[in-house]
């Protein structure tokens, strides 16, 4: 577990008590568990006069922020946002204009389907000085921790990341680029659309018997990995009740997973879901 502040971590040269106030951080809390938090991050989650915070900020990290700074939820679920972006970049605005040290706490990294750059834009426009602090993207760490290598010499020469989650009236997904063999592809916010995904990816040549899998709630002791190909994935994902927090990855190495998925000493026990004996375990998983 990641050490409680001390001498010992030093002190951080911006955002700090030495600092000027009226700043805002922008850092990434990775993807779940509070291990992978940079020491940037720690230093200024507990220098942080108030941290707004998102729904995939896990509890974990969050009890690492410095305990008498003001929290606000600002997170958002599929239909039911806390505040609008443009709410969030407001308010960031203004508490910085008051004086405070602002810290914007997002899951994963600002600047991966975090919104990272549209809150440093508004930031910029209204001269509010900022930091981007980055952290383990989402990928990184459902990868690692599943036994699933983003790129490999024999397999993928090339990772994609592209989010499911689109603004109305948006551009629409390159599906012939998407499609292409011998690359992985990483799907954020995919889950509710993956008959749509598994269909067009088949659709334009990727083929049928590709290995495919959910990882939800990557890094974190309720961690599942739900494995079949591109065809069975959607019918899997319903089976087994796969849910947001999710990442859909896609690809030849996600068959390396069998090997390749880390046995650590202070796993817990596996035991199949109830519902779906066809689910594969996580070694890092017990059932929910």
């Amino acid at each position: 577990m990641i050490p409680e502040a001390s001498a010992t971590l030093g002190r951080a040269t911006d955002c700090g008590d030495a600092a000027p106030r009226g700043k805002v951080c922008l850092v990434g809390a990775g993807p779940g568990d509070p291990d992978l938090l940079t020491l940037r991050a720690l230093r200024l989650m507990q220098q942080a006069d108030v941290v707004l915070h998102d729904h995939l900020v896990s509890e974990a990290v969050l009890a690492l922020v410095r305990a008498d700074a003001e929290r606000i939820y600002v997170g958002k679920r599929e239909r039911n946002h806390a505040l609008s972006q443009e709410e969030i970049n407001a308010l960031l605005v203004r508490l910085a204009g008051e004086g405070k040290r602002v810290l914007r706490l997002k899951g994963g990294d600002p600047f991966m389907f975090g919104r990272g750059g549209e809150e440093a834009e508004a930031l910029a426009e209204h001269d509010i000085p900022f930091e981007v602090v980055p952290g383990v993207t989402s990928a990184a760490g459902a990868s690692s921790r599943a036994g699933i290598p983003l790129t490999h010499r024999d397999y993928a020469q090339s990772c994609v990341f592209v989010t499911g989650h689109r603004r109305e009236g948006g551009a629409q997904m390159d599906w012939p680029a998407l499609a292409r063999a011998r690359q992985t592809l990483v799907i954020y916010m995919g889950l509710g659309m993956l008959p749509e995904i598994s269909r067009r990816l088949i659709a334009h040549g990727r083929g049928a018997d590709t290995p495919a899998a959910i990882v939800e709630r990557a890094t974190t002791a309720a961690q599942r990995v739900v494995a079949g190909t591109l065809a069975t994935l959607p019918d899997l994902a319903k089976a087994c009740g796969a849910r947001p927090p999710a990442l859909v990855i896609v690809g030849e190495v996600v068959a390396l997973r069998e090997r390749l998925c880390p046995a650590r000493p202070d796993a817990l026990p596996v035991r199949p879901h109830r519902d779906a004996p066809e689910c594969a375990a996580d070694p890092l998983t017990t059932d929910r």
